[in-house]
């Protein structure tokens, strides 16, 4: 039996986790010395480079003094909990990774419940005691306290601490005390998370995830219940319907560095990733061929958001993206379902739109993004909370919101909470910082953080969970203010929005092409305005002292994916391009709108 350690990384989102498992990877000798090292291996996709947030599970592995420790990074944020539960399943521990200053975070506790639940024994690490004003022994209080609210046993609660600063490349058990490398860390997984039970008998394994190699399809990855596994076997599928396919296994491959090596055979707590199996699906059993049993199936939570998609088919389709069909897009949003647990798609009945359901709008907007990124042209509706039916009442999605902000803007963000239905079940005040918490309908987050950080000159630190179903809270006020609506097609001119500056703030600038029918801007009253923004100066041989003054425009306000997606109104699309992204109304026409209006 190879000595084995599983571990998962837990930690809010920029709680130091990527660079944390960086320096474990170097600390494994991954590389030479000399060697150019790259920075961030985990967050390999430019959207998570980009965003500073991890969106997709991965494995890497060291070798650290005859052990191997396998490594599975986990997404911190609730949005990507299908990825999370699923990871999990893999381990036998988990480093917990909180932040000297921050302090355990709702996100982290999302993924540590889940954690605790299956039994996994936890090593705490608080990172980057290096800061200035960190507290990492109240830090420490903090997390027993979590752990204790979540049912931990006493074995979980009797954890290990580790102290340091993953950026300058140290731990140590006393903070005090800094060290000039990250053993102390290495040493405590190897002494206090338990080594993989080797189970003998008829082969079981847990599909948890999965690789897509162009050359030979869908690669089955996850951690070897029990017995033994060998390449060419013949192995039962057993799938979640209860039926069972014959299937054969070509190559196996263990995990190595950042990389894989094939292997002859893999035994009972060993991750792997196995080739040559079709129709899988994640959470399904490989087990043996004559005496297959199938694991207990992995439970995902439900989706609380859905959107509708569609094709486009605004004046401007196909001028940009390399996809535009109905086709391409249904195919893509499939071979998305292969590997996002936690998503669904319906038909709307109609042969080009589809309504996907996700977890939030954060993870609705990482697809779109990718998809965006990958050549593909469509179209979004306003994000929709989904509303159950329970014992005939009308019930809807409520989440814990965690809001830490400077004691000055507290009344303001308490305001807009409450007016969006949220209750206040927490208020604390430390050092000039108020540390707010609430319950609040999933429909009252839409649109929230702009309007906290508004208010609060970028402040504000947001965070929430899903918490549960609960009965209806009764209408929430949305965006008050109209759109302003582009009347032609053509080119936008200075001279134009210089004219209708007063009426509101634009969303284009001098010189970008619009369509009838696009949301340019936001009026400054309830109502929709209609308005020429193609208008030119019309050119004369007389002179005038007043008209040919310099115009001074406001710059145009930039919205980023998530913010349109939450800006919209229910009338109203986001049009996503490779290059592009605008808003419209659903109908153009402005006559077809007014004849719909009455």
């Amino acid at each position: 039996m190879q000595k084995i350690r599983n571990i998962a990384i837990i930690a809010h989102v920029d709680h130091g986790k990527t660079t944390l498992v960086d320096k474990m990877l170097l600390a494994g000798k991954l590389f030479r010395e000399g060697q150019a090292e790259p920075d961030q291996f985990l967050d390999s996709n430019d959207l998570e480079r980009e965003r500073g947030i991890t969106i997709l599970a991965k494995n890497v592995s060291i070798n650290y003094k005859g052990y191997k420790i396998n490594i599975i990074d986990t997404p911190g944020h609730a949005d990507f909990g299908g990825e999370v539960e699923r990871v999990l399943n893999m381990a036998d521990g988990c480093l917990l990774l909180v932040d000297a200053f921050e302090g355990p975070m709702p996100q982290t506790r999302f993924v540590l419940q889940k954690a605790i639940q299956i039994g996994l024994k936890p090593i705490v690490v608080i990172n980057k005691v290096d800061k200035p004003n960190c507290r990492p022994s109240e830090v420490q209080e903090m997390i027993f306290d979590l752990m204790f609210g979540l049912n931990a046993t006493e074995e979980q609660l009797d954890f290990p601490t580790v102290y340091g600063s993953a950026k300058q490349g140290w731990m140590s058990d006393d903070w005090k005390k800094p060290t000039d490398n990250i053993y102390t860390l290495l040493d405590d997984i190897i002494k206090y998370i338990p080594e993989p039970k080797t189970l003998n008998g008829p082969a079981q394994m847990l599909v948890t995830s999965l690789d897509y190699s162009n050359y030979v399809g869908r690669i089955a990855v996850g951690r070897i219940h029990r017995g033994i596994l060998n390449e060419g076997q013949d192995i039962a599928l057993c799938k979640r319907d209860g039926s069972v396919i014959r299937q054969k296994i070509k190559e196996i491959d263990v995990f190595e560095g950042l990389g894989r090596r094939k292997v002859n055979s893999v035994s009972s707590g060993d991750i792997c990733a196995i080739i040559g199996i079709d129709g899988f699906e994640i959470g399904e059993t490989i087990a043996d061929i004559v005496n297959f049993e199938s694991l207990p199936a992995i439970a995902i939570d439900e989706p609380t958001m859905s959107m509708l998609f569609t094709i486009n088919n605004s004046p401007f389709f196909g001028k940009d993206g390399k996809y535009v069909t109905s086709r391409h897009i249904f195919e893509r949003l499939k071979r998305e379902l292969d590997k996002n647990l936690a998503l669904r798609v319906e038909s709307t009945g109609s042969a080009d739109s589809w309504n996907v359901f996700g977890r939030g709008v954060l993870h609705l907007s990482v697809l779109i993004e990718t998809m965006r990124r990958e050549g593909y042209e469509l179209q979004v509706g306003q994000p929709q909370v989904i509303v159950k039916e329970i014992n005939g009442a009308k019930h809807e999605p409520v989440e814990h919101l965690m809001i830490n902000l400077p004691d000055e803007h507290a009344s303001k963000v308490i305001d807009i909470v409450t007016r969006r239905r949220g209750e206040m079940i927490a208020m604390e005040s430390k050092s000039e910082r108020t540390f707010l918490e609430f319950n609040i309908p999933s429909r009252g987050i839409i649109g929230i953080n702009n309007q906290i950080l508004t208010v609060s000159s970028g402040e504000a630190i947001i965070a929430h969970r899903f918490l549960e179903f609960q009965s209806w809270k009764g209408d929430i006020e949305r965006r008050q203010n109209g759109s302003i609506i582009a009347m032609e097609t053509g080119m936008a001119f200075a001279y134009a929005l210089n004219n209708l500056q007063s009426r509101g703030r634009f969303f284009i600038a001098p010189g970008e092409e619009v369509y009838a029918g696009q949301v340019v801007g936001e009026h400054t009253k309830e109502g929709d305005l209609v308005v020429n923004v193609t208008k030119s100066k019309k050119l004369t041989n007389m002179r005038a002292s007043g008209s040919d003054e310099k115009v001074a425009l406001a710059p145009p306000v930039i919205f980023s994916l998530e913010d349109a997606l939450e800006y919209i109104k229910a009338d109203e699309y986001v049009e996503i391009t490779p290059h592009f992204q605008r808003m419209r109304k659903i109908i153009l026409n402005e006559s077809e709108r007014k004849r719909q209006n009455k």
